[in-house]
């Protein structure tokens, strides 16, 4: 997309130079033009100064009316600073993280004073218990190893990483960044279905391969999965892991279509489509068609790739097309090395409202039922999983890991550390911070360099934080958070522990003729069958039998 000659953010900083020439040019004859030449030379050389500066990319996109931004900020009610309510009411997202984020991210102090800035009496108020012998734990380098039987190259991933983001949704210099801090850091980055770019492999970062139904960067003319290109991009030494995306929390069930126009040459490139032409990605695969289909093409993706981990990434849904995955994984023997459980209510992009509000089942509920279903089946110390869900701080991790992933991936986090201020106008090509544009001129403000440090500190200081944590509870790793360790409010005057709030299932549960007393086991485990993720008759039927 090309910028305009003269973009609107810019114009106040040439009104400003403007009137600083009239006045130099009027002051020999009217004396009093000093003043407002004053005045007007003064705004020209914060002008300037914005626009020479790499910390912030807003100043550098709009020169002096960025300053009437950080004014209103300054000045706003803070009683609104700290919690705001999602639309769905469901796990809210504070400021205080937000402010968290940046400052970890510039390597500042991030410290409170006055103690909680939450309200301990409201529900859903959640904390980590401590214990009185506290532990010490030397590194904060957290790390999962990944890799099943069948995988001959496996992966020691951090337990913190960058989500999924493709390029095309990011800028090229969001996507420099991003990969420069992993690589600093040693954590991977996710690129997203949009495929592997130039600026993805640039820097050298740990990569997570995803592949969506549109198979960019491994597909034919006709759009169909090709074993040859995908080998060819497996290769590369930087891929570490495959992801084939089922589907998304952010539009879970839906397809995508980049527009033609924002097709350029390099997105066409990675992509391998047509440039200029609408890139259009189906909300179903083509490679596969059932679930013993899904995991004979995982183990194919396995060999195709040298033996490096693969795996699959879903929101969940139905629950029978679950269990029909899990009964497969039974009948076949074929396990995927890794599990990613994307939350309903996580994505960074722009998604039909409907689909980000009301569609996907969250984080948590999901989670805990793909973790279940592997430990009834003893199939859980066999496959990893991974979540992601509006996971940002240090307690996100915590938590997330206590009810059953083993690391977890953010999307927002790191938009944050790049400078994302939330403007949501990512599907408008006018980020005002550079982030989520291919305008060559608003991304320029985002300095690739200062924002890969402060990627990289973000993950280094969230790390250091769950290491105090971890401490803190007397644990000397994350895997040893249990959902016995962390608490939540149900009410004014009621608190479980999640391990006493949520079902969990013993080991082989499954494996047994009795089925455990839970309706969503009870009902549609026997429905599930391993070569269909169709509902079965027997599942419609339901309609006239609701369950209570």
């Amino acid at each position: 997309m090309q910028s305009q000659i003269l973009p609107s953010r810019y114009l106040v900083f040439v009104l400003v130079l403007l009137g600083a020439l009239v006045c130099a040019m009027l002051a020999p004859r009217y004396p009093l033009a000093l003043w407002p030449g004053a005045a007007f030379a003064l705004l020209a050389l914060v002008g300037i100064v914005d626009v020479l500066q790499t910390r912030q990319a807003i100043r550098r996109n709009y020169p002096i009316m960025a300053h009437f931004r950080f004014l209103f900020e300054a000045i706003r009610p803070e009683i609104r600073q700290y919690l705001i309510e999602d639309d769905n009411h469901e796990a809210p997202f504070s400021r205080v993280q937000r402010s968290i984020v940046y400052q970890r991210a510039k390597n500042t102090l991030d410290k409170r004073p006055f103690g909680t800035q939450l309200d301990v009496y409201e529900p859903r108020y959640e904390w980590i218990n401590h214990s009185l012998q506290p532990s010490e734990i030397a590194s904060h380098d957290f790390r999962v190893r990944i890799g099943g039987e069948r995988c001959t190259r496996p992966y020691d991933a951090s337990v913190f990483n960058i989500s999924a983001m493709s390029f095309g949704s990011l800028s090229a210099n969001a996507i420099l960044a991003l990969n420069a801090g992993a690589k600093r850091g040693g954590f991977y980055h996710d690129t997203g279905e949009g495929s592997i770019s130039r600026y993805h492999r640039e820097p050298g970062g740990d990569l997570v391969w995803e592949i969506g139904s549109g198979y960019f960067g491994c597909r034919d003319a006709q759009g169909r999965f090709d074993e040859d290109r995908f080998a060819g991009n497996a290769a590369h030494e930087t891929v570490r892991m495959i992801e084939l995306k089922l589907s998304q929390g952010a539009k879970p069930g839906h397809g995508g279509v980049l527009p033609g126009a924002k097709v350029s040459p390099e997105i066409a490139a990675a992509r391998g489509v047509p440039e200029g032409r609408d890139c259009i990605s189906p909300s179903a695969h083509s490679a596969f068609a059932t679930p013993l289909e899904l995991l004979a093409c995982l183990d194919r993706l396995r060999t195709l790739s040298g033996g490096k981990p693969v795996g699959f990434k879903l929101a969940i849904g139905h629950p029978w097309e679950w269990f029909a995955i899990a009964k497969a994984m039974v009948e076949s023997g074929l396990l995927p090395d890794f599990i990613v459980v994307d939350g309903g209510e996580g994505g960074t992009g722009a998604a039909p409202l409907e689909f980000s509000n009301h569609v996907g089942a969250p984080l948590r509920e999901a989670l805990l039922l793909v973790h279940n279903t592997l430990v009834g089946l003893n199939l859980r110390a066999k496959i990893r999983l991974g979540a992601a869900g509006k996971v940002v701080t240090a307690f996100d991790i915590a938590r997330t890991l206590a009810i059953g992933a083993d690391w977890c991936n953010s999307a927002r986090g790191f938009m944050f550390a790049l400078g994302c201020i939330q403007s949501q106008s990512c599907h408008t090509d006018r980020c005002p911070t550079g982030v989520a544009t291919q305008d060559p001129l608003r991304q320029r403000a985002l300095v690739v360099p200062d924002k890969a440090e402060r990627v990289y500190h973000f993950h280094a200081n969230t790390m250091k934080a769950l290491r105090e944590l971890l401490q803190s509870a007397g644990l000397m790793h994350p895997d040893e958070i249990g959902p016995e360790h962390v608490i939540r409010r149900i009410s004014s005057n009621e608190v479980r522990s999640l391990a006493a709030l949520h079902h969990f299932l013993e080991p082989g549960a499954l494996l047994h003729a009795e089925l455990p007393e839970h309706p969503v086991y009870k009902v549609f485990w026997p429905l599930a069958r391993p070569d269909s993720f169709s509902a079965p008759p027997s599942v419609l039927a339901l309609r006239n039998n609701r369950l209570r």
